[in-house]
């Protein structure tokens, strides 16, 4: 067996990342339990009329799969795929403002699903110029993707959401492009972060290609220049129907959580834009929820998440075959993984 230094530092790193993730969980399954708590999350018209369809959930499956997410996490580190990941809360100060900001927010965003209002920044001025689809205040959260506040507190939300998995669940992407890139040289890699969000993907991207020409593209201002910060890169705000780079430009564009929140009219028109800017050879990176026929035993549970949290195209995401639509537009699905939720697809173009 190969034990040499480097072996053994991936090994060592792999044991941090298993205690930070069970920090993480930790603190995280605290945080969203103390919200549901407070708040005891109001039924909003979509779930009074819920009628779920699928059997109920196998707690036995649900926690397997949740645990696998930080197991696949730590292996992947140890195998020397990525650097461990800084995403839990080291800082107490720091992580007990976010999670009192998150709880402060709970309670406004349960009064919007109690009113059923999932298009409140619609008024709002300073959205008129973009998407209506966009124009949504996804998951019911306060300033939909328009304002810093949201941007702040968007991690907070979803770790809480997800018991503190969203970082592994994210990496399964960044697995799989580990595995594909493993042994090229970085220096000549040019990629950029569709829909970067505030940018936690990128910044792992980035700790694990540090010498690869990378960007963040995002519609929302506020995201981008929280993105902008956390990881370091350079940021171009843009619709990802239109990507600003020319034909043929990179070797790889990632696609975190966006799928799910596009209408169906739209989804082949974001494919198409992002296989155009892609090299011959080059791979796409999709990262998204998993699909009723991914985990049957998790059906109820994926036919609710819509009905709870302000989704309107998250119910077509879930019936469509994703492998025909990228290959519509010239990509071919070369690997794939799953942790918890979340399933992670790597496409190439031919």
């Amino acid at each position: 067996m190969d034990q040499s230094p480097g072996r053994n530092a991936f090994a060592l790193d792999a044991v941090g990342q298993r205690a930070r993730a069970a920090t993480k969980a930790a603190w995280w399954s605290a945080a969203g339990g103390l919200a549901r708590a407070l708040t005891r999350p109001t039924q909003g018209q979509a779930a009074r009329t819920f009628e779920p369809s699928g059997p109920p959930v196998s707690g036995a499956r649900l926690r397997q799969v949740y645990l696998e997410a930080f197991e696949k996490d730590a292996r992947d580190v140890a195998a020397g795929l990525y650097p461990a990941m800084e995403d839990a809360p080291t800082r107490p100060m720091k992580s007990l403002l976010q999670a009192l900001d998150f709880l402060v927010d709970a309670k406004a965003v349960d009064q919007r699903r109690r009113r059923g209002d999932g298009v409140e920044v619609r008024s709002e001025p300073e959205t008129q110029a973009y998407p209506n689809y966009y124009r949504q205040n996804f998951h019911y959260q306060s300033g939909g993707w328009f304002t810093a506040e949201s941007a702040r507190r968007y991690d907070a939300q979803v770790e809480a959401l997800f018991a503190g998995t969203a970082g592994a669940m994210r990496r399964r992407g960044l697995s799989l492009l580990a595995r594909h890139w493993r042994g090229r040289d970085q220096r000549n890699l040019r990629m950029v972060d569709a829909a970067c969000g505030s940018g936690a993907f990128l910044r792992d991207l980035k700790a694990a290609f540090p010498r690869a020409a990378m960007a963040g593209v995002d519609l929302s201002s506020a995201y981008l220049a929280k993105a902008r910060r956390r990881a370091g890169v350079g940021a171009v705000q843009a619709n990802v129907e239109t990507l600003p780079f020319a034909d043929g430009a990179l070797d790889a564009v990632s696609c975190v959580y966006l799928f799910h929140e596009l209408p169906p009219r739209v989804r082949p028109v974001v494919a198409a834009a992002m296989a155009r800017v892609l090299k011959p050879g080059g791979v796409l990176v999709f990262v998204d929820s998993v699909q009723p026929t991914d985990e049957p035993h998790l059906e109820r549970l994926l036919e609710a998440f819509p009905a709870y949290f302000h989704e309107p195209y998250y119910s077509t995401y879930a019936q469509t075959d994703l492998a025909a639509l990228f290959r519509g537009a010239g990509l071919r699905l070369v690997s794939e993984d799953r942790a918890f939720l979340t399933k992670a697809m790597l496409f190439e173009k031919a």
